[in-house]
């Protein structure tokens, strides 16, 4: 008897753990967000690219296309480059390495306002709040190169 209820108890253990597992496994939460939701406002980008064209141009182009001794910052290979990573990690970097000559010469401000113009160059949509400054939030909204299919 006490062997037939420890069986019980593993399979009913066994359902509940595969039943978890494939939550797991379905998409992410509808509260995951994206650089499609809007997490950057117009005026932001607008600040943004003044300070590229001051801070970033030199080496990364007019047209962020990149130059010799820097890569692009929009098409195709750039957006594949940073697809699934988060927005977190693209902040964390250029704050660090950026600009050349000087890396982390810029705020955390002014790298959040120049990631915004990068973003708004790159079509991503404009939202209703500022793009945050802190690496932190940012590691909560993903970079998404292609934009997802509506939700039914």
């Amino acid at each position: 008897m006490k062997s037939k209820n420890s069986f019980m108890a593993i399979a009913g253990l066994g359902v509940i753990g595969a039943f978890f597992g494939a939550l797991r496994t379905q998409e992410p939460a509808p509260s995951e967000r994206s650089v499609w939701d809007g997490v950057y406002t117009e005026e932001q980008a607008k600040r943004g690219e003044a300070l590229y064209e001051k801070q970033c141009s030199a080496c990364h182009g007019d047209k962020l296309a990149g130059r010799e001794s820097a890569p692009p910052l929009t098409g195709g290979a750039f957006l594949s480059n940073w697809n699934g990573l988060t927005l977190g990690d693209l902040f964390e970097r250029v704050r660090r390495t950026m600009p050349q000559t000087s890396p982390g010469k810029l705020t955390r401000q002014q790298n959040a306002d120049v990631l915004a113009y990068v973003l708004s160059f790159n079509k991503f949509p404009a939202g209703k709040t500022e793009l945050y400054r802190q690496a932190e939030m940012l590691r909560e909204i993903r970079f998404v190169s292609e934009k997802p299919a509506p939700k039914k």
